[in-house]
Formats: C-alpha cells, structure tokens, sequence
C-alpha cells in the first residue's frame, strides 16, 4: 500500500492510472444510457400516456437525493487496507445494478417496471458517487481537471456504445416486435449486455486501483468512533448542508438548468423524435424507428467521448478557464436541442446531438473540478453527495409537471416542443456561469 495519504501532497498519475481509477465508469455509464434511452420505451409498451412518463420517473431523482448524500458519508468514514475507502461502494452498488439491469425488460406490469427503474437508480447511485469522490482523493490540485475529462472520456465511450445496442443486436436478426405490450427482444438483449458491462468494468477498477489511506489512521479511527450512529449522520449531512460553500451554491443554479434539460431528453427525445422525423404508422415502424432514434441519440456519447479526448490533451498541458469552458459548451448544447426542431432528414440527428455531446462532457467534468477546488477533502464524498441534490431537485421539478407544463406554455403541445424546453434550459444554465467568481474554482 503506498505511504501517500489523502492529507499530504499527491503525486502526478499517468493518463493510464487515470483510466483504471475511472473505468468502472464504462458501466455505469451503460446503466443510464440504457434506462435514459428506452425506459420510457418499455413504459410506452406497458401502457403508459405519454404525460404520464415523467411522474414514473420520479422514483429515480427522489432515490438520488436521498442515498447520494449518505453514501458519500459513510464512504468518507470507511476504511479497509483490503478494499480501501471507496471500492466497497463500487462493489455493492454493481452487484444490485446488474442484478436490476437484467430483470428491468422483463417487468410483467407498469408498477413494476417503474420499482426496477427505482432499484436500478438507487443501485447506480451507490456506485457512481464514491468515483467522483475518489478523482479528488487520488489526484493533486493540477490534475483535478484533467482527472474528471478521462472520467468523462469514459462514461462517453458507454453512452455511444449502449445507446446504440437495440438497433445493434436488431441488425444481428433479434427480434424488435413489442406486440401486446411485450418488451421488444432486442430491448431485453441490450440490458442483459449492460448487466454484465457493468459488473466487469467495476471489478476492473476495483482491482487495478490502490486507494490512499487516511493521514492519520488512529485519529481517523477515532473519529469514526466518535461519529457513530444514525442520528450523528443526519446531523453531519445537514451542517454541511447549512456551511456548503458559496461557489458550490452558485454551481447548483448552473446544475439546475443543466439536469432539467437533460432530464427532459431522457424523458422524450426517443418519443419526440421518432414521431417527428419518421412519423411511424404502425407498431412494427414506431419500434424500428424508436431503435434508430436511440442510435442517433447515441451520437452525443460519441461526441462527449471525442470532445473530452480533445480536453484530456489540452488539461494535461495546460490550465483552463473552467467557467468560460463550461458556459460555451452548454450554449452549443441548447442550440443543439432547438435544432431538433428543424430537423427534415434524419441524418441532421448526427449533427444536432454532436452539439449536444459537447455540453454533456462538460456537465461530466467541469462542475466536479471547480466544486474539488472548493470543499474539505477530508469530507470529498459527503460534499459530493450533496452535490447531487442539485442535479436531482430539478429532475423531481421536472417529473411533478415542470416538463409538461413548461412546454405547453410556452411552444404549444406537439411533443417535439419538448427539445425546444431542453434547448432553451441549458442556454439558460450557460448564461448562469457569469455568477462564478472563485478564482480557485474557475482555473485549473
């Protein structure tokens, strides 16, 4: 075990421990791309309306908001030379996603595929918050952002290749027919693949990756002991709640208009689009065309994928502004929504959702490094957890009518209206940027 600590200084990590540390990302990474791309799909076959979609996913941000904060505090307090600090959580949240994952498809009921969608999230959220955690415990200050974009670079590559595995394993001759209410075999495939991605990656980063022990192990233990207990949890989460940092504030606002926009894609892009641009007639034509939209939704992935390698040699070299970055990006995103709008052949898909990509590899890295800039390492997870609160608030916001509503008011009721909401949320979360002003937080 190295001698390093999380206290003192860290040495500088290769690019390919980087990519060890970061890898189990890959499944996560599958996990949400495929319950983002075709849970609504597997609702829609179940029998659902399509204004009732967002309530069914309310279960995934309440689940978020809930285990991210407490899972970040017991990981800050937990220990073992065997399986470090945060590789236990990677661990048990794998083992319950993939389990999840698997049976998802094969609900025979709509409560019951909207209680896997509620397992999956909170089985995803297990794992997922120690890894943003275990990037600032593992690298120094200068490497902050460089560590997060090689996360990103990741969880691009399993975006692009998961969103794409229904229309993959439909080419391969798997069956695609949703007649009476049945999950299309390929849908079922897809997940299946994804359970395993998922498990194999985790225990790939688990197993190439030494975590650093506590500064001081017996005033470590100490407070551990000192800290038992439900009720000394609570408290902690909500003091920190009450001393979170001013930039980690201000990052919310920008979280808010972000997440709401995606939550909104993840919601309708696959309905919204297969409606508009292939104007399906029948079952059989809306589950082939639905496959297709989750191909060319795969783009985004790809494009995240390309534009955080671009990012992993400029960070590598070179500090950044990573508020001016971040604005950028969102704003070339919101405009990649709206021109979803516009889009007469299917193709242009490629072009809009390359945009789109460009914000969501941004949202992956840049509001993670300028918060590790800001906050206490000895309390990393638990900050981070918190963190989360402003990316799952405005999904519940979302889900209890914030979608429906909105568009409607403002763009009229074709659902496509959707993407124009999404577009206008993330120019908005972009423009939110300007009210960052810690310099600590903006360079790295």
């Amino acid at each position: 075990m190295s001698n390093v600590s999380l206290g003192s200084d860290k040495p500088r990590l290769s690019f390919w421990q980087i990519w060890n540390m970061s890898f189990g990302f890959l499944g996560i990474q599958f996990g949400f791309a495929l319950q983002g791309g075709f849970m609504s799909q597997i609702f829609l076959s179940m029998g659902a309306s399509k204004d009732q979609i967002p309530a069914l996913w309310i279960a995934a941000p309440l689940t978020g908001l809930l285990v991210q904060p407490v899972i970040g505090y017991l990981s800050d307090r937990t220990w073992s030379v065997r399986w470090g600090r945060r590789k236990p959580f990677f661990l048990i949240g794998a083992v319950l996603s993939s389990i999840a994952l698997f049976f998802v498809p094969y609900s025979s009921a709509l409560w019951m595929a909207a209680g896997f969608l509620w397992i999956l999230d909170a089985s995803i959220n297990i794992s997922m918050e120690p890894f943003r955690a275990l990037v600032a415990d593992k690298l120094p200050e200068k490497q902050r952002s460089f560590g997060f974009v090689v996360q990103t670079l990741v969880i691009g590559i399993g975006t692009w290749v998961a969103s794409g595995l229904p229309w993959f394993v439909t080419n391969l001759g798997v069956s695609n027919d949703s007649t009476g209410g049945v999950v299309p075999d390929s849908v079922k495939v897809a997940f299946a693949v994804g359970a395993l991605v998922f498990m194999i990656s985790i225990l790939y980063t688990i197993f190439s990756t030494k975590e650093y022990p506590p500064e001081d192990l017996e005033a470590f233990r100490k407070e551990k002991e000192k800290a038992k207990g439900f009720i000394h949890g609570v408290k902690e989460i909500f003091s920190g709640i009450k001393s979170m940092p001013l930039v980690m504030k201000k990052l919310g606002v920008v979280q808010f208009f972000s997440w709401f926009a995606f939550f909104t894609m993840w919601n309708f892009a696959n309905i919204a689009l297969t409606e508009h641009v292939f104007e399906p007639s029948n079952s059989e034509e809306y589950n082939a065309a639905s496959a297709q939209v989750g191909y060319y939704m795969g783009t985004y992935g790809l494009a995240s994928m390309a534009y955080a390698l671009l990012l992993v040699f400029v960070t590598s070299k070179y500090s950044i502004n990573r508020k001016y970055l971040h604005m950028i990006s969102l704003i070339i995103g919101g405009l990649g929504f709206i021109s979803m709008f516009y889009v007469s052949e299917a193709w242009m898909l490629h072009i809009s959702f390359v945009a789109v990509g460009m914000a969501w590899a941004s949202i992956l890295s840049m509001p993670y490094a300028m918060l590790s800039s800001a906050i206490d390492g000895k309390k990393m997870g638990m900050f981070m957890g918190l963190f989360n609160m402003f990316i799952v608030i405005p999904q519940i916001v979302a889900a209890l009518g914030g979608i429906n509503f909105t568009y409607k008011l403002l763009f009229g009721e074709a659902t496509i209206n959707t993407m124009l909401l999404a577009g206008v949320s993330l120019i908005l979360a972009g423009f939110a940027n300007l009210i960052i002003v810690n310099k600590k937080a903006i360079e790295g």
